[in-house]
């Protein structure tokens, strides 16, 4: 009597996938009903972080912000050519978040909150993709001891906070940063020993 295993079919197999990349996201309903605290002045922080990481289509920048929404750090990487997986946006999230600040996890309660602006081609209506960069910034942030917060795109029309219903037409994709002079910038050391780090604001100045 011989004994063996049959081998699932190649179609049940991209079932089970696509089964489970649908676990990995969140819906836009989901995602408001999760709490996400809301930015005081999203147009800063967008404008702000445009500046500094001139993204472009596929780019993503995830920037922590102390309790008076001043920039503390932020990353910005490409995504790969590959179907969305909210499993893979976490581990990349995550990667980078630990690169540029300590994380938070011996807090009792999360101090600093992490947004996330993803640059991307299409409209500002809620996609799949979005669906998965969402579940990634909220899994990486509790593994880095994190709040969870607002998740930003950035498209030809301009730029939109989803789940909040805010956006507004500049910065867009197509835009041209602002110049460095133009945004008040202090850089200060950040010490990877604290969990603390030197904030730098995010405030916007008139051109001279």
């Amino acid at each position: 009597m011989t004994f063996g295993f049959h081998s699932p079919a190649t179609g049940s197999l991209g079932a089970s996938a696509d089964s489970a990349n649908r676990l990995r996201t969140l819906e836009p309903a989901e995602w408001a009903a999760a709490g996400i605290p809301l930015l005081r002045n999203p147009r800063e922080v967008v404008t702000g972080l445009h500046t500094r990481h001139r993204p472009t289509p596929a780019t993503a920048v995830v920037a922590v912000l102390d309790h008076e929404e001043r920039l503390a750090a932020s990353a910005s990487f490409s995504r790969r050519s590959a179907p969305a997986d909210g499993w893979e946006f976490r581990n990349a999230l995550l990667a980078h978040l630990r690169r540029v600040i300590p994380h938070d996890l011996r807090r009792r309660a999360p101090a600093r909150t992490a947004v996330l602006l993803y640059c991307r081609d299409g409209d500002e209506r809620w996609t799949e993709e979005d669906g998965a960069w969402m579940w990634g910034l909220r899994d990486a942030c509790t593994l880095h001891g994190l709040r969870c917060g607002a998740y930003i795109t950035l498209t030809r029309g301009g730029w939109q906070v989803l789940g909040d219903g805010r956006g507004g037409r500049h910065p867009s994709s197509d835009s041209r940063p602002t110049a460095l002079g133009d945004v008040s910038v202090e850089y200060a050391p950040v010490s990877p020993r604290t969990a603390g780090g030197a904030a730098e604001p995010l405030r916007r100045t008139a051109a001279r």
